[in-house]
C-alpha cells in the first residue's frame, strides 16, 4: 500500500502525556533511552516533554534532541511566550524538530480554567502559532478539550492555526468522552469547514475514560485523521490514552477495511512494552491486547485443539509479527488430551498410548491442584520415581541480606544446591538488590549465565501465607524462555523460577536420555 493518502502517522506521546502519568515519571537517561526505541520501533513523531515544566524535563529534551534521529521530536508549549521559547532552545541541534502548542477551547475550559473570552482564545492561539513559526518550520496545534467545544468555534479557530503557519491541527478527546460516531463526524465536519484544511494534517490524541480511545482513533481515521497520538502501553493520564500497538495493529490486520497504514515496525511492538513496563515498574496487564502475556496463549482444550489443527481457527495476527516468540499453549485444567501430547512431544517425550492415558489422567488430578503445569511438573508426571535424576538443580538452601538502611553492607545472597548426581555446591554473591544478587548467586552455583529480561512476582493466594509466583523471563540463544517458581517466600521463588530456565536449558542438551526414560 504505497498511497500517501492512506499513510497514517504514528505521533507517540509516551514521554509526555505518558511519563506525566501517576507512577510513569522517568530520568532523563531512561527518557533518552526510551526515545531511541521509539524511533527504532519507526514512530513519526516522538513528544519528548515539556521544557517549561522542569528543569529535568528540558534536559531530557535537549538530550533527546541531540541524538535521536529518524522521528521527528516534539516540545509541548502553552500559548505562552516563555514556553515557546524554552521549546526551541531544548529543541535545538534536532533534525526534524515541531513545537506542539496548545489552549483550552470549550465553553467549561474557557470560563472555569482560562476565565477568557471566545475572541480572547483565539488571538492567544494566533499569537502562539505565530510565534513558534518564527523558531520552527513545523507546528502543531491544538484544541484542548475540542469534542466538547462547539464546533464552529473550533473550525474558527483552526483556520486560524492555518493561517498563522500551524502544518498539524490535532483535535483533542481531552477527557475521554466522546464515542466513534460522534468523532467521525466531528472530523469529517472540520475538514469541510475550515479553510484551506488540505494544508495541514488533522490528528486525533483520544484518551481512554470510557475504554473507547482505541475505537474512537479509528474512527478519527475513518473521518480523515492522518496522524494519531498515542502511548505505548496505552499508559497516560487517568485511564491512559490510545494504545499504540493496538492501533498499529488493527490498522494492519484490517487494512482492507480501514485502507490505511503506518510505517511501524510491528516486530518491535513488544520489546519496546517490555522496556517501558522496566523503565517505569508499571506491568502489563496479562490479557492486554498484541502486548499482554495471554495475548497469544491458550488453555481452553477446544481452542488448543483448534490451533494444533490451524493457527488462524483462534488467531488473527502472527506473534512473530509483533515481537512474541511463538503462541503459547498453558497447560491448565481446562487443557486437553491433544494439547498435553503436543506439549510432552516438546519436551521429547514419545509416549504410547496406554503411556499418555496415564499421564493425562495424572496431568488432570494435577491440573485440579494448580493454576498452571509446568513443563517440569509434566516431566515428573512421565519420569516418575526417577523424575529428580532428570529435573537438574535444586534448591537445597537460602540465605538472602538487603543491606537496607547501612550504607556499607552491600545487598549479598548465598545458596546451596543439590545437583542431579547427588552432589552439592554452594556460591554467594553480591548485587544491586537482594534479587540480583541472588541470580548472580545462582549463575555462579550452575555455571549458567541467563540474560533475565523480565522479572516479576505475583500472589497467587490471598491472607498472611499467601503464595507468591516468580516469573523470569530470559534469553537463551536469542529465544526467549520463561521460568516459574511458587512459595510462600517470594525470594524462594525466584530462586525457583531461575532454576526452571537454567535446568531447561541443560535438559535441553540431552533429550534423547530423556526419551529413552520415558520410553523404560
Amino acid at each position: 500500500m504505497n498511497d500517501p493518502a492512506a499513510r497514517v502517522r504514528i505521533f507517540d506521546t509516551s514521554l509526555r502525556d505518558g511519563e506525566q502519568s501517576p507512577g510513569c515519571s522517568m530520568t532523563a537517561a531512561q527518557k533518552l533511552r526510551f526515545a531511541h526505541a521509539l524511533a527504532e520501533l519507526g514512530v513519526d513523531a516522538l513528544e519528548a516533554g515539556f521544557p517549561a515544566s522542569s528543569d529535568a524535563d528540558r534536559d531530557a529534551v535537549r538530550a533527546i534532541a541531540r541524538e535521536v534521529r529518524g522521528s521527528t521530536v516534539v516540545t509541548l508549549a502553552r500559548c505562552h511566550e516563555g514556553d515557546i521559547d524554552a521549546c526551541a532552545s531544548a529543541l535545538e541541534g534536532a533534525a526534524h524538530p515541531r513545537i506542539h502548542v496548545f489552549i483550552s477551547t470549550s465553553p467549561l475550559h474557557r470560563e472555569h480554567k482560562l476565565g477568557l473570552s471566545r475572541e480572547q482564545v483565539l488571538e492567544r492561539a494566533i499569537m502562539g502559532v505565530t510565534r513558534a513559526r518564527r523558531l520552527v518550520d513545523d507546528v502543531e496545534f491544538s484544541a484542548e478539550d475540542a469534542l466538547r467545544t462547539e464546533p464552529e468555534f473550533l473550525a474558527e479557530i483552526c483556520s486560524a492555526a492555518i493561517a498563522a503557519g500551524a502544518t498539524t491541527l490535532n483535535i483533542p478527546d481531552t477527557v475521554g468522552y466522546t464515542t466513534p460516531s460522534e468523532i467521525r463526524a466531528l472530523f469529517e465536519y472540520l475538514r469541510a469547514h475550515v479553510r484551506d484544511a488540505e494544508k495541514a494534517v488533522f490528528s486525533a490524541h483520544c484518551h481512554n475514560d470510557l475504554g473507547l480511545a482505541v475505537a474512537n482513533s479509528l474512527a478519527a481515521i475513518e473521518g480523515g485523521a492522518r496522524q494519531v497520538e498515542c502511548t505505548i502501553n496505552g499508559i497516560g493520564e487517568r485511564a491512559g490514552n490510545c494504545a499504540l500497538e493496538e492501533l498499529v495493529m488493527a490498522l494492519r490486520v484490517r487494512s482492507h477495511y480501514y485502507g490505511a497504514h503506518t510505517r511501524i515496525d510491528s516486530r518491535r511492538l513488544v520489546p519496546t512494552s517490555r522496556l517501558l513496563s522496566r523503565i517505569t515498574g508499571m506491568a502489563v496487564q496479562r490479557n492486554k491486547a498484541v502486548v499482554g502475556q495471554n495475548a497469544f496463549a491458550h488453555e481452553s482444550g477446544i481452542h488448543q485443539h483448534g490451533m494444533l489443527k490451524h493457527r488462524g481457527t483462534y488467531e488473527i495476527m502472527r506473534p512473530e509479527d509483533v515481537g512474541w516468540s511463538q503462541s503459547q499453549m498453558v497447560m491448565g485444567r481446562h487443557s486437553g488430551r491433544a494439547a498435553l501430547a503436543d506439549r510432552l512431544q516438546a519436551l521429547g517425550f514419545q509416549l504410547e498410548e496406554a503411556s499418555l492415558n496415564r499421564t493425562f489422567a495424572a496431568f488432570k488430578a494435577l491440573a485440579e491442584k494448580k493454576r498452571e503445569v509446568f513443563d517440569a511438573d509434566l516431566e515428573a508426571l512421565v519420569l516418575g520415581s526417577d523424575a529428580v535424576a532428570h529435573r537438574g538443580w535444586r534448591l537445597s538452601r537460602l540465605h538472602v541480606s538487603t543491606g537496607a538502611g547501612d550504607g556499607d553492607t552491600l545487598p549479598t545472597a548465598s545458596v546451596q544446591l543439590l545437583g542431579a548426581d547427588g552432589a552439592t555446591v554452594s556460591e554467594a554473591a553480591v548485587g544491586d538488590g537482594p534479587v540480583h544478587a541472588l541470580f548472580a548467586a545462582l549463575a555462579r552455583a550452575t555455571g549458567i549465565a541467563l540474560d533475565v529480561d523480565s522479572y516479576q512476582v505475583s500472589s497467587v493466594t490471598t491472607g498472611d501465607d499467601a503464595q507468591g509466583q516468580a516469573q523470569v523471563i530470559a534469553r537463551v540463544d536469542g529465544v526467549e524462555v520463561t521460568g516459574s517458581g511458587t512459595s510462600t517466600d517470594i525470594l524462594e521463588a525466584s530462586a525457583h523460577a531461575w532454576l526452571d530456565i537454567a535446568n531447561r536449558q541443560s535438559r535441553a542438551r540431552a533429550p534423547a536420555v530423556r526419551r529413552q526414560a520415558a520410553i523404560a
